[in-house]
């Protein structure tokens, strides 16, 4: 199966050269392409919320999908504006909300601290961390077809981390198993939260194919996968008891896809 879109990336963050000397015997002398990262700022309607370490580009999608998959906007009606602006190795973003959105923001006021390698930094209390959801309507569970060469399909979509490697990918795959869309970051929240910003812009039915992580599938994906009602999650690493447990509870359909076995459907529980 081949990839049948085109600029399924928009602004992918280009990698750095960076010279190195191999610590053998040898010390031969190389260059390596690195990822960037960048600290990026988020504000809505002029009171700072969040701080996260992102992968430059995709900005305002990565913006879309954090402030539904974080509760702050219901829709993306609901977001009137956003204007991000670059300053040294950070950035910042103004976003403008409804005064709804803004008022809900205000009552549930809470710093986040956002690192590359957890998604809940900054939540202090266990009623955020373990949040209670909208169960989703069942959705059919792919055809096994479209997972053949999933791999080979998401080495050829993940332009950027092809190159520099570090770099996780969310990706959303059509019913007909084409790769339509794909975001990396260095944080798999991120590249998940990227995908979905895009996929809502772009007018794609969540319900429709399935979204791809090539990440270890931890708890707090499932949340954002449940918000954004997705139907299907699938992930190349095996997901933990709780994740399945939750998948289960708020039916999401999630699937492990291991490198040599057949795909394993934990959500939902089989019989």
């Amino acid at each position: 199966m081949t990839n049948a879109t085109i600029n399924i990336n928009a602004e992918p963050s280009t990698p750095e050269q960076f010279e190195y000397i191999e610590l053998d015997h040898t010390e031969m002398n190389g260059a390596s392409a690195l990822p960037r990262e960048t600290a990026l700022a988020i504000s809505y309607n002029g009171i700072s919320q969040a701080v996260m370490m992102v992968s430059p580009g995709n900005f305002e999608d990565f913006i879309r999908g954090f402030s539904l998959t974080s509760d702050v906007v219901h829709s993306l009606d609901e977001i009137y504006d956003i204007q991000v602006t670059e300053s040294g190795d950070s950035h910042r973003a103004e976003v403008a909300i409804s005064s709804r959105a803004f008022w809900a923001l205000k009552r549930s006021r809470r710093q986040l601290a956002g690192t590359s390698g957890c998604g809940i930094c900054g939540t202090d209390a266990i009623d955020q961390a373990l949040p209670q959801l909208t169960g989703l309507t069942h959705t059919p569970i792919p055809n096994a077809d479209l997972f053949g060469d999933l791999r080979d399909r998401i080495s050829v979509a993940q332009q950027v981390g092809r190159h520099s490697g570090a770099l996780h990918a969310a990706l959303y795959i059509d019913t007909k198993g084409h790769v339509r869309l794909c975001r990396e970051d260095i944080g798999r929240h991120n590249a998940l939260d990227k995908l979905i910003g895009a996929m809502i812009n772009a007018g794609q039915n969540p319900r429709d194919g399935f979204v791809v992580v090539t990440s270890r599938c931890s708890l707090e994906l499932i949340h954002k996968a449940v918000r954004a009602q997705i139907g299907t999650l699938v992930s190349l690493s095996a997901p933990t008891a709780l994740t399945v447990q939750w998948a289960r509870r708020y039916g999401l359909n999630l699937i492990h896809v291991p490198h040599h076995s057949a795909p394993r459907v934990y959500s939902p529980a089989p019989g």
